[in-house]
């Protein structure tokens, strides 16, 4: 489909149709071909986008970064302490100051009202890098990836196990429910998704064919699963207090060798990354030392394993948010 995005904002996966996502990935699988065959793909001429980071990141900063740049715009990186969004000066007057400034803005912080208020008063498009509540730019690279390993989305089975309470569950399940997947939530009870998001979905899923579950067996859930996602127990910017009941509560939730068998021989093993799956990180060595283990969301074994296409995904984080960048400014 011919897409007509110019000037939109990227805020979250509710607010595109299937066929808009499937545009955005299409786009992306174009760009991609294109940046591995050293094609030039630059429609700008040194334009510059504003990435505001209240939370610092890897994977969005360099994504955002090389793909602004292969487009031919300039990004100038604003960290935690380089701006003073919410601080000394309102988001409304700051939306205003930059969007005269950049031909957009990407925002990776806090609440989702702060990226919804860049986007109402700074008259240029706004992309959600990540908020508590939405993760937008990362489904997208999941959903590319799933592609390129199953040839399709539709009718795919996607588990997501663990905390499913906040931007990743979230933005899964929105992004399984437009695209027609099966979506399950595979955690205790408490850990389920907002029971009035879950209900938009079943909505969205009636018009699209797709088919949402909760369930808190782990070797029920998985069952002919083409993917077990999973991500970090405890998100950044919660306090250090919270990782004694999340070890408790999630532990029995851990993707393991077993889980993949269960699943079978097609399933993959996807993470948004970073991960806790060896003791090679700070934290890591931290939690061995306190709990007494060697892991926590997913076992090396399996991290480690054929089935694992975790880097595939990381590198399709460049490639999509390209396509958001190109498709809403050009």
């Amino acid at each position: 489909m011919a897409l007509h995005l110019k000037g939109r904002s990227f805020l979250k996966l509710l607010d595109f149709t299937p066929e808009e996502i499937t545009g955005l990935l299409d786009l992306a699988a174009e760009l991609k071909e294109k940046k591995h065959n050293h094609v030039d793909h630059r429609v700008f001429h040194g334009e510059s986008v504003a990435l505001i980071f209240e939370k610092t990141s890897t994977r969005t900063r360099c994504s955002f970064e090389v793909a602004a740049a292969d487009l031919g715009l300039h990004p100038v990186y604003l960290d935690p302490s380089g701006s003073q969004i919410g601080k000394k000066e309102s988001i409304a007057d700051t939306a205003r100051v930059l969007g005269r400034m950049f031909e957009g803005i990407e925002y990776r912080g806090y609440g989702q009202e702060i990226v919804d208020d860049l986007a109402k008063y700074s008259g240029v498009p706004v992309w959600n890098g990540l908020t508590n509540e939405f993760h937008p730019t990362q489904i997208l690279a999941d959903f590319l990836t799933v592609r390129e390993h199953f040839g399709s989305l539709k009718g795919r089975k996607l588990v997501y196990m663990g905390d499913a309470r906040y931007n990743m569950g979230n933005s899964l399940m929105v992004g399984c429910a437009k695209m027609g997947m099966y979506f399950v939530a595979c955690s205790s009870e408490k850990y389920f998704p907002d029971k009035e998001l879950v209900e938009t979905c079943r909505k969205i899923a009636d018009e699209t064919g797709a088919k949402l579950e909760f369930i808190t067996d782990p070797k029920e859930a998985v069952k002919g699963a083409d993917v077990i996602y999973t991500d970090v127990w405890v998100s950044m910017g919660e306090p250090a207090e919270v990782w004694e009941e999340r070890i408790k509560d999630l532990s029995p939730y851990r993707v393991t060798k077993e889980l993949m068998d269960i699943a079978g021989s097609q399933c993959r093993f996807m993470h948004c990354l970073p991960s806790f799956h060896d003791l090679k990180t700070v934290i890591g060595r931290e939690i061995y030392e306190k709990f007494g283990i060697d892991c926590m969301e997913v076992t090396d074994e399996v991290f480690e394993s054929p089935a694992s296409i975790v880097f595939d995904e990381a590198e399709n984080r460049m490639h999509t948010i390209k396509a958001v960048m190109y498709a809403t400014l050009v």
